[in-house]
């Protein structure tokens, strides 16, 4: 249990999530239970520097009531703590772990796909002809619709798009 507890003391929590790239549920579970975490070992820490001893008698030294100082140290004395079956919650904390290191898978997953594509994406990009290398065969043979607005356009008698004016101004005047 100590190399869980100086392992966990190591892991840098606030770069932990964003380093995964984890979102969401994943996130929000891991913030929740770093802090469950924290409060736990404060806990700890705050009952383990508490006096263990009780000094009975020293109350007995102060008080009247030797009878009440009596009362309470046989109590003190046969008082046995209650012991719990804690597999329910390690199962509870193995099933979230099982849950989490499958949201984990998954989130890895799409990220690797999403970086395929986007490596893709950036050779295409690297790949390319300049802007000021392509004709318009180019342009029209990457994207069609440009050709049947023109013809549509054309067809109609229109020689300008609409809103080229607002938006670029009129050049007639040159």
């Amino acid at each position: 249990m100590a190399v869980g507890r100086s392992a966990a003391l190591k892991i840098d929590w606030a770069r932990l999530g964003p380093s995964l790239g984890l979102k969401g549920t994943t996130a929000s579970a891991l913030s929740s239970f770093k802090k469950r975490n924290d409060d736990a070992r404060r806990k700890v820490q705050i009952l383990s520097e508490m006096p263990q001893e009780i000094n009975f008698a020293h109350y007995r030294s102060i008080l009247k009531d030797q009878s009440a100082v009596d009362e309470i140290e046989t109590y003190f004395k046969s008082f046995k703590p209650v012991t719990y079956d804690v597999n329910r919650q390690i199962r509870a904390i193995e099933a979230f772990e099982a849950q989490a290191v499958k949201n984990a898978e998954v989130t890895k997953g799409k990220v690797e796909l999403e970086l395929v594509d986007l490596e893709k994406t950036l050779e295409n990009i690297r790949e390319a002809r300049p802007l000021e290398d392509l004709t318009v065969d180019d342009v029209a043979a990457i994207e069609p619709e440009i050709d049947r607005r023109t013809e549509a356009l054309v067809s109609k008698g229109r020689w300008m798009v609409p809103g080229y004016k607002e938006k670029f101004g009129d050049l007639s005047l040159l």
